[in-house]
């Protein structure tokens, strides 16, 4: 069963993690998988075999300019002659999607793989309300087009499922999934970093959906958080700013920014709490990461998976979203009560078990030879 995984670039980011995840827990007996982007960059790159991996070599440079796309797109489809094609994110359905439509019979079976929201990601580009009502209608052609989505969480499924076309079945839910033994291994080796102070962490893009304003002004109000750090890991345009506000709070020397991490396990098994206080997501890889380090974690109710990856008060913490007022209540509620985190850190190393990848990748392969067996395009 020939599967091509579609991506932009293998630069740094949920999708990115999950597409390398998959690829190397398939048998490749059983699922005969390529990785196609359309620039080769991205620290994941290493991880990847050269023979299982395809990207355009273009001499106008590393980065090939965008009306491009489809062209390559449909190129490394007929090279490669996948029987299932999965792309994902919208930016990337939506490249796919002009290329396919010139394969005639010849087009593989398509699923689309949503892993954000996509009201959210429209509603912050700078395009004006008849750009981003046009971006929506697109969005919505796109899934009808497309012979499968999956989900990464429920509540995202219920809305992609509205932009399937009725003849689809209806948006398959899967989670992304994590390496939980490799994660485990890492997470016992110490960060050179580390300064052996007590310590907060959070970790992903330095973006305005990620919230981490909202977490700097929390921390600065947070007394249970006294005499703690917080160590932020990642990298992104909101960098500078970011920085500015802990000066302005006078949190300069405890709020530490130390980049993007090839071990970010290491530091959160040394948590006294991991949180992801973001606006809108789509799945928390970082959250199931950090369940499966043991580490005590903070989530905010937004769209939509954080808060169906915790049971609160179980095996994780929910606070309201993009309140900053809330997280710094959840920090003292938490930072303050030492044996309820570790209740939770020890509940949250079984639920990540949900998230595995040898469990996440079979549940993958199966609807791969389902779409493979359905009649209609495909090779």
């Amino acid at each position: 069963m020939r599967v091509l995984l579609l991506l932009q670039s293998l630069d740094g980011g949920g999708a990115e993690r999950v597409a390398v995840n998959l690829l190397n827990h398939w048998d490749p007996h059983v699922v005969d998988a390529r990785l196609g982007l359309l620039r080769r960059t991205g620290p994941y790159l290493a991880e990847v075999d050269a023979d299982r991996l395809w990207a355009p070599d273009r001499r106008r440079g590393p980065i090939a300019p965008i009306a491009w796309a489809p062209v390559d797109i449909a190129r490394m489809v007929r090279g490669l002659r996948p029987q299932v094609l999965m792309t994902f994110g919208m930016g990337i359905d939506l490249l796919a999607w002009p290329a396919l439509r010139t394969l005639g019979p010849m087009r593989p079976r398509w699923i689309c793989r949503g892993d954000s929201n996509p009201d959210a990601e429209i509603g912050h580009l700078a395009l004006g309300p008849l750009g981003r009502a046009a971006a929506r209608a697109a969005v919505r052609r796109v899934h009808r087009s497309a012979d499968g989505v999956v989900a990464v969480a429920r509540d995202l499924a219920a809305r992609l499922d509205g932009d399937a076309h009725a003849a689809s079945p209806r948006a398959r839910v899967i989670y992304n999934p994590v390496d939980v033994a490799k994660i485990r291994t890492l997470a016992a080796r110490r960060p050179a970093e580390d300064s052996g102070r007590p310590f907060i962490v959070a970790a992903g893009r330095l973006v305005h959906q990620k919230g981490y304003d909202l977490l700097i002004k929390a921390f600065a109000d947070s007394a249970g958080a006294r005499g703690m750090d917080l160590v932020v890991l990642g990298e992104g345009p909101l960098e500078g700013a970011l920085k500015a506000q802990v000066a302005s709070l006078g949190l300069e020397g405890r709020v530490r920014f130390l980049g993007f991490q090839a071990n970010p396990w290491a530091w959160f098994s040394r948590a006294r709490l991991f949180v992801l206080p973001s606006r809108w997501e789509g799945f928390g890889n970082v959250v199931a990461e950090a369940l499966a380090c043991g580490a005590p974690t903070l989530v905010t109710d937004c769209d939509f998976g954080p808060r169906e990856q915790v049971v609160h008060g179980v095996s994780g913490w929910v606070a309201k979203a993009g309140h900053a007022a809330a997280l710094t209540a959840a920090l003292d509620a938490l930072l303050t009560d030492p044996d309820l985190t570790a209740r939770l850190g020890a509940a949250g190393r079984t639920r990540a078990r949900a998230f595995d990848a040898p469990a996440i990748a079979a549940a993958y392969a199966a609807l791969f030879q389902e779409q493979a067996a359905a009649p209609g395009p495909g090779w």
